[in-house]
C-alpha cells in the first residue's frame, strides 16, 4: 500500500463551515467522485477528475436538526441516493450528477434505507435500472429512476424477515445473462447473518419464489458496531466477497457460473468460504474488532481504532499498519469508516473533517511466496511475475517429490525448471540413484519445454532419451519374469510410447545414429518403423519381402509419397510372393507404367502354373490393354505370347481381331509387332492365328495356302476377304477351287456335282472353263454339258449387253458432234456503251452492234477485246493485265511467255470466216500465230475474271501482300492534333 494522504479537509473549504454545515458522519465513492453526508443535512460533492465541488441542501423546510444517516453512489459516479434522519422521520433523496438540488422519493417516506445494491452490470449514466433497498425493518424493496423522469418510476416490495427481523446492513448484486434470460444474484447481511438469493427472470419473481422455499443463509453470532459486505471487482466481474461479522471476517469466493444446486434447488454460488478470527489482532489480551472493513484484491483494510492495518487475505498475516496524520480535535473524536473506489482501485478514510486516500500499488507483487509457503503451488504459479520465480516454485515441488521419491513426478518438475538448476545437475541427481526411468521423463519433459531454436540440444537430447529406451526395452527382456502378464503388458507399453517418441522426434533425431542405435540393440521392428517415419521406404519393403508378408510391403508402396521407381525395383519380388495381392495393386496404383512391370511378368510367367489356375499376369495384361488403353508394343507383344501358350486358341484369335485403334483419324489398328506374333503363333502352332496374321499383313496367298490345310470353310472365308482386287481374288478363289477338287474322294459325277455347286459359292467369278484343267483328262465332257451350257448363255448375255453399250455409245458420239457444229455458229450482241471491265473505257469506238463467233473479236482499227457468255467485256491488254496480276506466279510467266511469242511472230491475221474460224479446218493447218493465240485464249479467257474462280480465290487472300510491306505504313493510325484538340485521323 503507498503511504496515506490527506485529499479532502473541511478546513480547505471554509465556506461550507461558515454556512454551519456540520461535520462529515457518511460518505460514499464510484469514478473518482465522492459524496459526503453531513450532520446538518447536507451533501456535499467532489469529483477529483475535474476538481469540481458543490453541495445539496437536504434539510430545507424540514423542522428541527438533520443530520444524513447514509449516502450511496453508483460505480459510475453519477446516482447518488441519500437518507436523512431526524426529529420528523426519515426521508430518501435521490440526485443525479447533472441537477442542481436532489430530489426526494416519496414513495419510500418512513422507510429508513441502511443499504442499497446497484446493478453494475446494467446501469447506465441516464437509468438506475433496478436497484435493491435494503431497510432497518428488514425489509427489501426495488426501484429504479431515470435521469429526465426527476423522481422514482416505482417501487416494489421484494423480501421481509419474518423469522429474525434484522436491519439490512449491506447489500450486494450481480447479475449475468444466460440462454433464457438474466439470473440475479443477491447477498445481504444483517448484523448476524448473511443471505444469498438467486434465480432467473426479474427481482421480484426471483424473491417471490422465496415464498415457498427457505432461503439460504450463513450466521455468526456476535456483536459489532456496523456489519459491511464488500465484493471485489476486477474486469467488471466480482471474485469475492467480505463480511465483517461479529465473529470475524467471513469471506470467499463467488462462482456465478456455478451449477451445484442445494436439494431445496437453490444455488449457492460460494466457495472457497473461510472466516477471519478476530483474535489474530490481539492487542494485548484483548482481540480488537474493527469498525469498518475495505476489499482489495489480495488484502483486507481493517479499520482498528485510528489506524488501518492491512491483512493478507491468503496468509491472514498483517503485513503493514497506516497511520493518519490527524488534528487533536479529529484525533480525539476518531476514525469514522473506510469506504472504497472500485472503478478508480482507491480507498479512503475519513474523520469528521478530512479524508484520506490509500492507493494500492502492486499489491500482488509477493503473492507467489505466500501461496508458495502454503504450499499452494497451482496459485503462486499463477501469481508469478517472471521465469525465475517460477522456477523456484517448481524447484520446491520437485524437491518435496524427490524427498518422498517421487521420482517422476520429480523429473517433471525438474524439466521445468531454467535457471535455479543447471541441466546437467539435475541429471546427476537421478544418475547417481539410478534411476533411468525418471532420467527419462526428464529428458522428454524437458524436451516439451525447449524452444525450438536449440537444435543442438534438442538433437542431443532426444538421442539420450532414445537409448534411454532402447536400455528400458532390453532390460525388460532380460528380466527372468518376463513371461508374466504384469511385464508383457509393462514392456508392450514401453514399445508403443518408444514408437510414438520416435513419431514425435523424427525431424530432431540423427538418423544415421538413431539407426545404428536400433539396429545394434537388435530392434528390427522399430528400425523399420524409424525408417518408415524418415521415408526410406526402400528398407521397409524389403524388410517386409524378407518376412513374406507381401500384403504390407504392397501397402507401403502404395502410399502417396512412395517413389513410383521401387513399384518396379521389387515387383518381381513380390509377384513371386504374393501374385494375386500384387496384380490388385497393381490395378489400383496410378501413373504405373506396365512396360517396366515386364521383367517382373515374364519371370512370373516363366514359372509352371495349374491348368485352372488364374493367370495374374495375363489379367494386368488386359486391364492395361483394354481399360487403360495402353499402346506399348512391348505390353502388346507380351499378352500376345501368353495368349499363343495357351492351348485353347480363342482368347488369341479375339486379341488379334481386336481393333485397339478403331475410332483414331490417324495411327495403326492394333500395336503388337505382326511378324513377331507370326513367328510365334507359326512356332506354337496357332495355324488360324497365323491365317489372320497373314491376311491382316495382306498376304493373302499364304493365309489362303495355309487356311486350307486347317479349314476349307476358313480359306473361302479369306479369299473372299479380297474386295478392291479382283484378279487377285479369282486366283485365291482358284487356289481354293483347285484343293476342293483335288480333295473329292467319291465317284467322278459326284466331284463334278460338287464342284459345279462349288462355282454357284462364288457368285459368278468363276466359270467352269477356270477349274476345268483341275479335272483329269479322261473326263466326259458330257458330264459338264449342263454347266458348259450355262456359261455359254452367260456369255451370250454379256455380247448382247456389249451390242447395246456400242449402239449407245455410237448415238452419243452423233449428238456430240451435233453440238460441236453449233458452237461454231455462236455468237453474242455488245452495245455500243459497253465499257471494259478493268479499264472502264469502252469497247466499241464506232456505232452500231457486233457479232463474235469466237471470243476473240478484232473489228478495224478498233483494240482486240474479249466478250464472255455472263455479259462481261474485256479489251484484250486489259484482261491479260488482269489475270497476269490475279493468277499465281507460274502461270502468269506462262501468260508473259504466250504473248511475247505472240509479238516476235508479228500481228500475222488469222484465217476466219465471218470474224471466226473458218468451218472445218484442220488444227495441223493453223499458223503457229494461230496456235499461240488459241494457247493465250485458253490461258486467260477460260472463263471470266469476275465470275470464275479466279475471283474466287482472291477472297482468300490479304489485302496487303508480303511483297507490298511499304504499303502496311500507310494504315497506321496516327494522331492528329489541329490546334488544341485532339483526334485520329487514318491515313489510307
Amino acid at each position: 500500500m503507498d503511504p496515506v494522504r490527506q485529499v479532502f479537509s473541511v478546513d480547505l473549504l471554509e465556506r461550507y463551515a461558515a454556512k454551519g454545515r456540520g461535520v462529515i458522519t457518511c460518505m460514499a465513492a464510484g469514478n473518482d467522485v465522492i459524496m459526503l453526508g453531513t450532520s446538518k443535512g447536507w451533501v456535499i460533492r467532489h469529483d477529483f477528475g475535474v476538481g469540481d465541488s458543490y453541495d445539496f441542501d437536504l434539510s430545507v423546510g424540514r423542522p428541527g436538526e438533520q443530520s444524513i444517516h447514509r449516502v450511496f453512489v453508483d460505480p459510475g459516479g453519477s446516482h447518488c441516493i441519500a437518507t436523512v434522519v431526524g426529529s420528523g422521520g426519515a426521508d430518501t433523496y435521490y440526485t443525479h450528477a447533472k441537477w442542481s438540488k436532489p430530489r426526494v422519493l416519496s414513495k419510500l417516506k418512513g422507510l429508513l434505507v441502511d443499504a442499497v445494491a446497484w446493478n453494475k452490470q446494467q446501469i447506465t449514466e441516464a437509468s438506475t435500472r433496478e436497484v435493491i433497498l435494503g431497510t432497518d425493518n428488514g425489509q427489501l424493496h426495488e426501484i429504479a429512476v431515470d435521469e429526465k423522469d426527476k423522481k422514482e418510476k416505482y417501487i416494489k416490495f421484494l423480501f421481509e424477515l419474518t423469522e429474525l427481523p434484522e436491519a439490512f446492513m449491506g447489500l450486494q448484486m450481480e447479475t449475468a445473462s444466460i440462454a433464457n434470460g438474466t439470473r440475479y444474484y443477491v447477498m445481504a447481511v444483517t448484523p448476524t447473518r448473511l443471505y444469498s438469493f438467486t434465480g432467473i427472470g426479474s427481482l421480484d419473481s426471483v424473491f417471490a419464489s422465496y415464498v415457498d422455499r427457505a432461503v439460504h443463509f450463513m450466521e455468526l453470532p456476535g456483536e459489532i458496531p456496523n456489519s459491511e459486505l464488500h465484493f471485489f471487482i476486477k474486469q467488471r466481474r466480482a471474485v469475492h466477497f467480505a463480511w465483517l461479522s461479529g465473529a470475524g471476517i467471513y469471506h470467499g469466493g463467488l462462482n456465478f457460473g456455478a451449477q451445484h444446486s442445494s436439494p431445496n434447488g437453490d444455488e449457492n454460488f460460494v466457495e472457497n468460504k473461510a472466516l477471519l478470527d478476530y483474535s489474530k489482532f490481539c492487542e494485548g489480551d484483548e482481540a480488537v474488532k474493527p469498525s469498518s472493513l475495505a476489499v482489495s484484491e489480495f488484502h483486507f483494510l481493517l479499520l482498528i481504532r485510528n489506524r488501518v492495518k492491512v491483512v493478507n487475505r491468503i496468509s491472514e498475516q498483517i503485513i503493514e499498519e497506516l497511520q493518519f496524520d490527524q488534528t487533536a480535535e479529529s484525533a480525539s473524536k476518531g476514525i469514522i469508516g473506510l469506504c472504497s473506489d472500485a472503478s478508480a482501485g482507491l480507498f479512503y478514510a475519513y474523520d469528521q473533517n478530512s479524508i484520506f486516500q490509500v492507493s494500492v500499488n502492486d499489491e500482488g507483487r509477493d503473492m507467489w511466496k505466500i501461496h508458495l509457503d502454503l504450499k499452494e503451488y497451482a496459485a503462486a504459479l499463477a501469481n508469478c511475475r517472471d521465469p525465475l520465480q517460477r522456477d523456484q516454485v517448481y524447484l520446491v515441488q520437485a524437491e518435496a517429490a524427490f524427498s518422498s521419491k517421487d521420482f517422476l513426478r520429480a523429473a517433471s518438475f525438474y524439466a521445468k525448471i531454467n535457471y535455479v538448476l543447471s541441466f546437467e545437475e539435475i541429471t546427476l541427481k537421478f544418475i547417481s540413484i539410478g534411476e533411468q526411468d525418471a532420467l527419462r521423463t526428464f529428458l522428454l519433459r524437458k524436451l516439451d519445454n525447449l524452444a525450438k531454436d536449440d537444435k543442438c540440444q534438442i538433437t542431443m537430447i532426444s538421442m539420450w532419451a532414445t537409448e534411454l529406451y532402447l536400455d528400458k526395452i532390453n532390460r525388460l527382456l532380460l528380466e527372468e519374469d518376463n513371461a508374466s502378464e504384469n511385464h508383457s503388458s509393462e514392456y508392450q507399453s514401453i514399445i508403443k510410447e518408444f514408437r510414438a517418441f520416435l513419431s514425435d522426434c523424427k525431424d530432431v533425431l540423427d538418423e544415421a545414429t538413431t539407426m545404428k542405435l536400433l539396429e545394434s540393440y537388435g530392434r528390427v521392428d522399430e528400425l523399420v518403423f524409424f525408417a518408415s517415419l524418415k521415408e526410406h521406404y526402400e528398407i521397409v519393403v524389403h524388410h517386409y519381402i524378407q518376412q513374406g508378408e507381401a500384403k504390407k510391403a504392397l501397402q507401403v508402396l502404395q502410399k502417396p509419397n512412395v517413389p513410383i521407381e521401387l513399384q518396379y525395383k521389387f515387383a518381381p519380388d513380390l509377384i513371386m510372393l504374393d501374385a494375386y495381392e500384387t496384380v490388385e495393386s497393381w490395378m489400383t496404383t496410378k501413373n504405373l507404367n506396365p512396360r517396366k512391370l515386364i521383367p517382373a511378368m515374364m519371370r512370373y510367367s516363366s514359372e509352371p502354373h495349374a491348368k485352372n489356375e488364374t493367370h495374374e499376369v495375363i489379367k494386368y495384361l488386359e486391364y492395361s490393354v483394354h481399360r487403360l488403353l495402353n499402346e506399348d508394343p512391348g505390353v502388346h507383344n507380351l499378352l500376345l505370347s501368353l495368349y499363343a501358350k495357351q492351348e485353347d486358341e480363342s482368347a488369341l484369335l479375339r486379341f488379334l481381331q481386336c481393333k485397339f485403334g478403331k475410332g483414331r483419324t490417324n495411327g495403326p489398328e492394333f500395336f503388337y509387332d505382326p511378324k513377331y506374333a507370326l513367328r510365334l503363333c507359326l512356332k506354337e502352332k496357332r495355324m488360324r492365328a497365323c491365317v489372320h496374321i497373314y491376311s491382316m499383313m495382306s498376304m493373302h496367298d499364304e493365309a489362303v495356302a495355309l487356311a486350307l490345310q486347317v479349314d476349307p470353310e476358313l480359306a473361302m472365308a479369306e479369299a473372299d476377304k479380297v474386295e478392291d482386287d479382283e484378279d487377285l481374288r479369282k486366283k485365291l478363289w482358284l487356289m481354293v477351287a483347285k484343293h476342293v477338287v483335288k480333295q473329292e474322294k467319291g465317284t467322278k459325277r459326284e466331284n463334278i456335282r460338287k464342284a459345279i455347286a462349288f462355282l454357284k459359292e462364288t457368285d459368278g467369278l468363276l466359270k467352269i472353263e477356270d477349274i476345268l484343267p483341275f479335272f483329269p483328262d479322261f473326263a466326259l465332257i458330257d458330264d459338264f454339258k449342263e454347266a458348259i451350257c450355262s456359261s455359254l448363255e452367260d456369255y451370250n448375255e454379256q455380247i448382247e449387253k456389249l451390242k447395246q453399250d456400242m449402239n449407245d455409245a455410237t448415238h452419243g458420239a452423233d449428238n456430240i458432234r451435233n453440238d460441236i457444229s453449233a458452237l461454231a455458229q455462236r455468237y453474242a450482241i455488245i452495245d455500243r456503251d459497253e465499257e471494259c471491265g478493268v479499264c472502264r473505257r469502252k469497247i466499241l469506238t464506232v456505232g452500231g452492234d457486233y457479232r463474235m463467233a469466237r471470243g476473240y473479236v478484232s473489228v478495224g482499227p478498233m483494240a482486240p477485246f474479249y466478250v464472255f457468255p455472263c455479259g462481261h467485256a474485256f479489251h484484250a491488254q486489259c484482261l491479260i493485265a488482269h489475270v497476269t496480276r490475279c493468277t499465281n506466279q507460274i502461270q502468269a510467266e506462262y501468260i508473259l511467255d504466250l504473248q511475247k511469242q505472240l509479238t516476235l511472230l508479228g500481228n500475222e491475221p488469222r484465217k476466219e470466216l465471218n470474224g471466226g474460224l473458218i468451218e472445218g479446218e484442220p488444227i495441223s493447218s493453223m499458223t503457229p500465230a494461230d496456235k499461240i493465240r488459241s494457247q493465250l485464249d485458253d490461258a486467260i479467257a477460260s472463263e471470266c475474271p469476275f465470275c470464275g474462280d479466279l475471283m474466287i480465290r482472291e477472297i482468300s487472300l490479304p489485302f496487303i501482300l508480303p511483297e507490298e510491306a511499304d504499303v502496311v505504313s500507310s494504315w497506321e493510325i496516327k494522331p492528329h492534333n489541329p490546334g488544341s484538340q485532339k483526334s485520329l485521323s487514318l491515313a489510307i
